[in-house]
Order: C-alpha cells, then structure tokens, then sequence
C-alpha cells in the first residue's frame, strides 16, 4: 500500500507543475495581447483626434483640410501625451498633407504602425 500512495503522490506532483506552467504561460500571453490592444486603442483615438482636426478649420485650431496646415498636427494639438503606460517609447508621428502615420512600440514589444488619410484608417500593421 506505500508504493501505490508513493505513486499517487508523484502523479499529483507532477500534474500540480505542469498545470503552474500552463497557468504562467497563459497570463504571459494575456499580458502581451492586452497591451497589444491597449496600444492599438492609442493609436485609434489619436487617428480619430487627428482626421477631426484635418477638418477643422484653420481659425479655429485645426488643420484647414491638411495634416501639415496650422503648423501641422502634433500630439500635443491633438491633446494626447505621447508617453503613458502602454507604451515604451514616445508616439510618433509622420506627417504628410493627406496622409499620417502613427507609430507606437508597446512595453511589451510589439511595434503598432496605423496609416491614417482624411477619410479612413487605411491599415494596421503589428509586429
């Protein structure tokens, strides 16, 4: 009969370490697609920020129907600090007169690059 409690024993330790990994793996892999949407929530409200002040007018802050217009759009005009806790690096933002690009590197290391134009998100890249 102590062979066989031995065996119990040794069975439930083993399905007690491989069901620890299993529940660390998971919440590793929760914490990097949580902070992967977290980011690509970021960069969609500061596309929506930015395609409302493509189109205000100029006389009242915004951009004239132009990213680069009203000394062209930034993160601060947009209301938006650049640096929060989704991310490890600055927002960064590329500016042409009808196109935006915004970048972000996430802390858990992903990068988010969404391409903005007046009318559309045109696309999000994740890496």
């Amino acid at each position: 009969m102590g062979q066989q409690q031995l065996l119990l024993l040794v069975l439930s330790a083993i399905i007690v370490g491989v069901s620890i990994v299993i529940g660390i793996n998971m919440f590793t892999s929760s914490a990097v697609q949580a902070n992967q949407d977290a980011v690509v929530q970021d960069c969609m409200v500061i596309a929506a920020r930015a395609q409302e002040w493509w189109r205000k007018p100029s006389a009242m802050g915004g951009g004239n129907r132009t990213f680069t217009g009203g000394g062209g759009v930034t993160l601060a005009k947009l209301n938006i600090d650049s640096v929060n806790v989704n991310v490890s690096a600055p927002y960064n933002l590329i500016v042409a007169p009808q196109l935006l690009t915004i970048g972000g590197t996430g802390v858990e290391g992903m990068t988010i690059t969404v391409v903005v134009d007046p009318d559309s998100i045109v696309s999000t890249t994740i890496n």
